[in-house]
């Protein structure tokens, strides 16, 4: 079993995308680690949040192929934050530190979390423009444990450690999966015991989201239908706070699919992304827009228009032999088309059009 860490891609990330250490707190130790990739003249890129296993690492498919395809890209790992308001009074200083406008910002698990607030806590003066909320949740009751929140600081790495791996899958799993849980358990090995505690205290410390802070955010809610950390309840929870959000399902991927299914993950983020093309919130460099879409774009922003939705079905195709996901696409003005593949939305992203050439088949 080929083991993520010593694949080429992983090996490649490390030696083209440098690391940087921001400090922007007036506590020295307080230094967020970042990967930036894709063009600087950028002001709304896609930033990427961990959830509380990760580091900025685990990111690295979507650095590479988003990076490739022209966006500018960022993944995060912050540093020891006890209270959410001091977490997002931080990342507001990093943003700042970096002469950004406003993000867009993928969240897995407590990072979706972490971007939910920060989008709720700046909504006088908005830093979020859209959030991608991967397996997350709005409130952290769900866990059962904001009662032993603020005795995480007193507990030693191992008991950390255990806590965190008992969400992780258990029993067998494909390869993909098995690697990505080896690769996350590697991650959490390179952790601290206060960064691990920390991390613990903001998830599970007694908070929840307060979505009409946040109506005006466009949402992208991506999950998985195999076993997560995340109960059933917990998805609808989601769904029900954000009745307009966009749903990018997987089929499989488990706790971590932008690891194990990151072709699929990637595709769901760059549909996520297109919406914004052609506006002062592009994460993309202008270069890499057609002229096409550019056009479809300003017909939509001046109708006031959706131009891509997410269906709610769900098709299956076959990849390397693996079952894999798919969405349809459908226009706000069309009905839903069975080719996707040769529709003129698809044939103006090349990188969209190869990837469904290549992969899409309709399910029987």
């Amino acid at each position: 079993m080929e083991e993520i860490r010593v694949s080429p891609d992983y090996n490649w990330f490390r030696s083209t995308v440098p690391l940087k250490r921001i400090i922007v707190d007036d506590d020295d130790s307080k230094v967020w680690s970042l990967y930036d990739a894709g063009p600087k003249n950028i002001r709304c890129p896609i930033i990427f949040l961990p959830p509380v296993s990760g580091t900025a690492e685990v990111f690295f498919q979507q650095v590479l192929a988003l990076s490739g395809w022209g966006y500018r890209v960022i993944s995060l790992q912050y540093p020891v934050y006890w209270d959410l308001l001091e977490f997002c009074d931080g990342f507001r200083k990093l943003l700042d530190h970096l002469q950004l406008d406003k993000v867009h910002l993928f969240g897995a698990s407590l990072g979706g979390f972490l971007a939910q607030k920060f989008a709720e806590v700046t909504h006088k003066s908005p830093r979020v423009h859209s959030l991608i909320l991967c397996n997350s949740f709005s409130d952290t009751s769900i866990f059962n444990q904001t009662w032993t929140a603020n005795s995480f600081w007193l507990m030693p790495a191992f008991m950390l450690k255990k806590i965190v791996l008992g969400n992780f899958a258990k029993g067998p799993v494909d390869p993909k999966m098995a690697d990505a849980i080896d690769f996350m358990v590697d991650r959490l090995e390179s952790l601290n015991q206060s960064e691990l505690a920390s991390r613990l205290t903001l998830n599970c410390q007694n908070s929840y989201v307060e979505p009409h802070k946040i109506k005006d955010v466009a949402v992208t809610i991506m999950d998985v239908f195999d076993q997560s950390a995340l109960s059933h309840e917990a998805k609808e929870e989601m769904y029900k706070l954000y009745p307009n959000a966009r749903r990018a399902h997987l089929k499989t991927g488990g706790n971590f699919p932008y690891l194990c299914r990151s072709a699929e993950v990637n595709l769901y983020i760059q549909i996520h992304l297109r919406q914004f093309h052609g506006t002062r919130y592009a994460a993309i460099s202008p270069e890499m827009v057609s002229a096409e879409e550019l056009e479809v774009q300003k017909t939509n922003l001046s109708n006031n228009t959706t131009s891509l939705l997410f269906s709610d079905e769900v098709f299956t195709g076959v990849r390397a032999g693996q079952p894999v996901t798919h969405m349809r696409f459908t226009s706000s003005k069309l009905q839903p088309s069975n080719d996707p593949i040769n529709s003129s939305w698809t044939k103006s992203s090349p990188a969209l059009h190869l990837f469904l050439s290549r992969n899409y088949h309709n399910g029987d």
